[in-house]
């Protein structure tokens, strides 16, 4: 793992949301999820993750499933920042002539398996974290997570199955940013304590600022927080950080921004800028 540089990190997260941004235009994207990810899923390309353009379909790689599918701008905003693909290439977002849209694509390079309906991307991580396992690999499996989709229950037979098996080289990473669709978590069925569950569940827990690269830097600096034992990073986020206008709004959870409205996001998205 490199050493950190904090700036540089916000730069890179800054350069993504104005990606993130750009697809939020012409049929419009879950900016306010997309947003409350990128600091994470910026830490982990620029920091943690053996992944790259020459490895991706190596079986050594790390591996990487955007389980909260919906979040794909970070996704495309990040390839773009890597040099995976040209941000020209978003001009082709949710057209038929590429796979560009709402949910990730198998057939985009980087992206490790379909999101639809939420809740059954763990199980297939837990798959591959075995499959590691059984060849006595190295490499590490990663998940990012919605709060609202611990709400389905197969993703808790996979908890289980992870603790069954003593994945330690498993990491879940859910982003706690309150909110499902349009209503709070805890407002339509509360999901806390959850640290309390992860850990009744069998698993290694640290709750960290998601948006704080210190203690995100701290948290995966000690994978796995405990030998034998999957491990769970609960980042609390704030859902359209960046925006203040759309901060914490259950109204924006989904925007198809017109040319005025894109345009004053983006002056704000730069006056946000740390």
């Amino acid at each position: 793992m490199k050493e950190l540089n904090i700036q540089e990190l916000k730069d890179f997260s800054f350069r993504v949301r104005k990606n993130i941004l750009k697809m939020s235009t012409k049929g419009g994207s879950y900016i306010g999820s997309a947003f409350s990810a990128t600091d994470l899923v910026s830490y982990l390309y620029t920091n943690v993750l053996n992944i790259n353009l020459n490895n991706l379909k190596s079986p050594d790689r790390d591996y990487f499933f955007l389980s909260k599918g919906h979040a794909v701008p970070v996704l495309y905003g990040t390839f773009i920042e890597l040099g995976w693909f040209d941000e020209k290439r978003l001009d082709n977002y949710l057209k038929t002539s590429d796979y560009l849209y709402w949910h990730p694509n198998r057939h985009i390079d980087g992206v490790e398996f379909h999101a639809g309906s939420l809740g059954h991307n763990l199980a297939v991580a837990n798959g591959v974290a075995i499959d590691i396992k059984l060849k006595a690999a190295s490499n590490k499996v990663y998940i990012l997570m919605g709060d609202g989709e611990l709400n389905e229950g197969s993703n808790w037979e996979a908890i289980l199955t992870a603790n069954a098996y003593k994945l330690d080289n498993l990491t879940v990473i859910v982003d706690r940013n309150r909110f499902q669709a349009n209503i709070t978590t805890e407002d339509l069925i509360p999901i806390e304590p959850i640290e309390d569950k992860f850990k009744a569940f069998g698993w290694a827990v640290k709750r960290i600022d998601g948006h704080n690269f210190e203690e995100i830097h701290s948290a995966f600096s000690t994978l796995p927080f405990e030998q034998g034992k999957p491990s769970v990073i609960i980042a609390d986020t704030i859902r359209g950080k960046g925006i203040p206008s759309i901060e914490q709004q259950a109204s924006k959870w989904f925007v198809n921004l017109n040319q005025d409205e894109y345009e004053n996001a983006l002056i704000e998205l730069e006056s946000n800028k740390e």
